[in-house]
């Protein structure tokens, strides 16, 4: 049985990793220990014609590893295509004020932020165009995809300068992104998705329509999933700062769970509907973990 890598171990721990430093450092301990543990691989292929077998080096696409080989040889060698059909990406962060929440982890949008600066270099890494989105009730901040050698330093200060805040407006952040997507793309959506449901089912059918595919990575943390608050309490509504409420847990608790389950389903329940996958993740959940799962959908479509 394999032993777990001690260099590898922190992946399992969010708030840990988020210790090594800033986020392009976490970004590829996060993409290049997941690939250290896996036996197989994540990607398939969007070449034309397979020409040779060459030694992997530090730096070469991870997708085109050939797995089988090492099966065969323990050592890494990489599939050469002649042509490649490259992928278009918008990362597409909320930056609202519910993003902000964290108790016993990390804040959803630290989390989530962590999470787009490793999808960043793993799509990059595999000469992908890579753009990002940050938005709350407008749009923040939009980066263009690139595959571009400054692309990624312009993802991660992008990232690492913004703050959680104000209310969160889906629908109308979609509609104003929509129309600069001039070609078929991929768009994933870190968030937690507290916003009105009719708004956001419209804009995912939106994107549907003009073909394009969507990811929707739901930030939550452990805390919103099973309301463990024992003591008299004060909430306060992240998106307004002066809304403050103190409430005791035990007869909130009830209501809250059944609400948040009810929302949860139209969640799915629109997703269903237009086509889009969405992936749950929680705060508290590895790094490692968290992209497998995206990975797994991604493979899925392939």
């Amino acid at each position: 049985m394999n032993q777990p890598d001690p260099d590898v171990a922190p992946l399992a721990d969010p708030t840990a990793l988020a210790r090594f430093g800033k986020l392009d450092v976490v970004a590829r301990l996060v993409v290049e220990g997941y690939m250290m543990g896996q036996h197989k691989s994540p990607f398939k292929g969007s070449s034309v014609e397979f020409v040779e077998h060459r030694q992997y080096y530090p730096g070469d696409e991870i997708r085109h590893i050939d797995w089988r080989a090492y099966g065969k040889t323990g050592r890494y060698y990489v599939k050469e295509y002649e042509d490649e059909t490259n992928l278009r990406c918008y990362i597409m962060l909320d930056a609202s004020g519910s993003m902000g929440y964290g108790q016993s982890t990390l804040s959803k949008f630290d989390y989530a932020r962590q999470m787009a600066a490793a999808l960043s270099f793993l799509l990059l890494r595999q000469r992908d165009a890579v753009g990002l989105c940050l938005f709350d009730n407008r749009m923040r901040e939009l980066i263009e995809p690139s595959m571009n050698a400054v692309q990624f330093p312009r993802i991660i200060q992008a990232l690492e300068k913004t703050e959680p805040g104000g209310e969160t407006s889906l629908g109308a952040v979609f509609e104003e992104i929509i129309p600069r997507l001039k070609r078929r793309s991929l768009v994933i959506l870190l968030s937690d998705l507290f916003d009105d449901i009719k708004p956001l089912q419209a804009a995912l059918k939106r994107f549907r329509h003009y073909h394009h595919e969507v990811i929707v990575l739901q930030v939550g943390a452990p805390e919103e999933e099973d309301f463990p608050f024992s003591r008299p309490t004060q909430f306060h509504n992240m998106e307004r700062t002066n809304n403050r409420l103190l409430v005791d847990p035990h007869r909130l608790r009830r209501h809250y769970l059944e609400q948040y389950q009810k929302f949860m389903k139209q969640i799915d329940q629109i997703c269903g509907k237009t086509g889009v996958d969405r992936v749950k993740l929680l705060t508290n959940e590895s790094f490692a973990e968290a992209l497998g799962k995206y990975l797994a959908y991604r493979s899925k479509g392939n």
